[in-house]
């Protein structure tokens, strides 16, 4: 399983809502209080863990520290978890992994669902070792569901013998001295552009991200962001290219490409010695230039509501997350700690992906993904808009209608 939000945004188009059929599932209320009642008992138990099979060497090796110094925990670590946390576990929670893998916009679902188990006991450790945005994404209504250890945001790759540090400062810059190769057209436009509504001032189910009336984006602001998206058609800066990214990128056809840590090895590939790694540039929609937003994404890691040992889970999810932890995930796998020490170390701060990434996780640069489970609905009537704008099939005098029906479709409650 090769875990990046892209790709989970894209699966949401065909996820149903299904999972909120098993709320309640479990007694999460019973639980809870037995893991904080009996908050100093002894932390023993035999518990199940989900990871990626591309990381079981080190997660392994990482579990063996952690049963040295929880010696009454036995972890059997299971590989070939799929992308999708919220669909596996609910096949049959209490035949699921006690631990596991998860993307940060499934745990609305997950926890409305009765299939996370609330962090009751590490939440304050939590908070004040990762950052905000890590814990935003990590948090459902107030109370945090679950345990942080990387963050994931699109960065702007680029050709350093044709664009230099001022030129990909800015949108106009790239298209003007160079080409970007990039997808407004076909399927997955949604995840790359829809921050453009929040890069103009709007929000996305309201500040919190939880709201669901919240979205404003049939205002002024994003009927500029509209008209700015149509006007990339006729850019001759602007190469659209979804599949073929990479293949334009190598010939020389483009010159930059919007994409995030899972595209470092293929862009070095194909650019060598010229790959550049940037902070997204600024784009101006009619009042002056701003900072072009992308979705941030939070890696995960989850408890099942129907653990039989939930301090044994707790304790372990707690411990694989860490400091220590996360560095060495970033080592082997260059994952982007959400761990606020591990940020400051340098061998992070000298990786250029790395601090591309960091420079992308605060609010003026990102948007925590919405949590939402009526994100499923947001996916495809994002990508319609987009792609529609940007062919032209969508009038400006249009754009009004267009915007109000998207916003009343997405602020509809999933039954």
């Amino acid at each position: 399983m090769k875990t990046n939000f892209k790709k989970f945004a894209l699966g949401a188009v065909v996820m149903g809502a299904s999972t909120l059929l098993l709320a309640g599932c479990g007694n999460s209320s019973k639980n809870e209080s037995a893991a904080k009642d009996d908050s100093s008992a002894k932390v023993s138990g035999n518990i199940k863990l989900w990871i990626d099979t591309e990381q079981k060497d080190t997660f392994t090796k990482i579990v063996k520290d952690f049963e040295k110094e929880y010696p009454d925990v036995k972890v059997d670590v299971k590989v070939g978890q799929s992308a999708d946390a919220k669909k596996d576990v609910s096949k049959d929670p209490e035949k699921a992994a006690d631990v596991f893998m998860l993307p940060h916009d499934q745990v609305g679902q997950m926890a409305e669902a009765g299939l996370l188990y609330k962090n009751t006991k590490y939440a304050d450790e939590v908070k004040k070792n990762n950052i905000p945005s890590a814990v935003e994404g990590a948090t459902w209504k107030g109370d945090l569901y679950a345990y942080p250890y990387g963050v994931e945001t699109q960065v702007l790759y680029y050709n350093k013998s044709v664009l230099s540090e001022e030129d990909v400062k800015s949108w106009t810059g790239i298209t003007t001295k160079g080409k970007m190769g990039t997808n407004f057209a076909e399927e997955g436009a949604n995840y790359i552009f829809a921050p453009l509504f929040m890069s103009n001032g709007d929000v996305l189910f309201g500040k919190s991200g939880e709201d669901l009336k919240g979205t404003d984006f049939n205002n002024e602001k994003g009927i500029q962001v509209l008209d700015w998206i149509a006007k990339q058609k006729s850019n001759p800066g602007v190469v659209q290219s979804s599949a073929t990214a990479i293949a334009k990128l190598t010939s020389g056809e483009t010159s930059a490409f919007l994409s995030g840590p899972w595209s470092k090895n293929d862009v070095k590939k194909a650019l060598g010695d010229n790959m550049g790694v940037a902070a997204y540039p600024t784009v101006d929609f009619g009042n002056g230039e701003v900072p072009m937003k992308a979705f941030l994404g939070v890696k995960l890691i989850g408890v099942n509501q129907q653990t039989k040992h939930p301090l044994a889970a707790m304790a372990l999810a707690n411990y694989i997350t860490g400091e220590k932890a996360q560095l060495t995930l970033f080592e082997n796998h260059g994952i982007i700690p959400s761990n606020k020490a591990d940020q400051e170390v340098q061998e992070v701060q000298d990786d250029a992906v790395a601090k591309a990434v960091l420079a992308m996780s605060d609010d003026e640069h990102s948007v925590v993904m919405p949590k939402l489970p009526e994100m499923v609905s947001f996916w495809p009537a994002m990508d319609a808009l987009i792609n529609d704008t940007y062919k032209g099939n969508i009038k400006a005098d249009q754009y009004q209608a267009k915007l109000d029906k998207f916003v009343a479709d997405i602020s509809k409650e999933n039954k």
